[in-house]
């Protein structure tokens, strides 16, 4: 989403801040930022316009955002959550509430898995670290939040998009990001070898991870699974 803003053609165009998701929003929300590349769920929250076209969205496995559990997912009471996303808290919340009948309590932590799950039933797990779990090694229930998603609503599931309030997206800030977008699809090799190592993720998985789980390119489908999860976002807000 931001290579070509910090290596392409676009790169004199914006003056750019690095935050995790829920920050990105909180920028935005209170007008330290223009616009955000922000969790979903913030754009009815603060009334936003997004940046059509593209985002970070997922059609099954996102790999990125993982519920580790003690018990079957059912059996869940307590889930530590990483509120890094706030789409993701509300994503689990709907997918557990939804898909398996569980209501449980949910703390936020800092993402230490081990921490975690010493305090309650459940880890909710973001981002890198997620990417750095071996999962293979992990002696738990595992599920994939975005396959999770599609298997119940067979739609793809949108994590974020670039949004802002509608006088900031304009026609040619469109076009920056979606060619900035494009430039960096364009160059993922150069992406895998330079951030796997500085985000210690192993090339292998990096590489997968940006050609199968993520996309990018927001289309017809993207969009019916965004208003519904919207739809179910707001109506666990309100029985809550």
């Amino acid at each position: 989403m931001v290579w070509g803003l910090l290596h392409g053609p676009a790169q004199t165009l914006f003056d750019l801040t690095f935050r995790i998701p829920s920050e990105c929003a909180d920028q935005v929300a209170s007008g330290a930022v223009d616009i955000g590349n922000i969790p979903v769920i913030e754009m009815s929250r603060q009334n936003l316009e997004m940046v059509p076209g593209i985002g970070v969205a997922a059609r099954g496995a996102v790999r990125s955002i993982l519920l580790v559990s003690k018990h079957p997912l059912a059996e869940i009471r307590t889930l530590a959550a990483d509120s890094s996303s706030r789409t993701s808290v509300t994503l689990t919340r709907i997918v557990l509430s939804r898909r398996y009948g569980a209501e449980p309590i949910i703390m936020p932590h800092a993402p230490d898995l081990a921490a975690m799950l010493d305090q309650a039933d459940a880890a909710l797990i973001i981002g890198d670290p997620a990417l750095r779990l071996d999962l293979s090694s992990l002696p738990y229930h595992i599920a994939d939040l975005g396959q999770e998603w599609t298997d119940m609503t067979g739609l793809p599931m949108v994590f974020a998009v670039w949004a802002g309030h509608q006088r900031h997206i304009t026609p040619g800030v469109v076009k920056a990001l979606n060619d900035s977008c494009r430039y960096g699809r364009d160059h993922l090799e150069d992406i895998v070898k330079i951030d796997a190592a500085a985000r210690g993720i192993p090339e292998t998985l990096a590489r997968e991870y940006l050609t199968r789980n993520i996309v990018n390119e927001l289309g017809p489908r993207e969009y019916e699974g965004l208003e519904l999860y919207l739809r179910y976002a707001r109506e666990a807000l309100v029985a809550v």
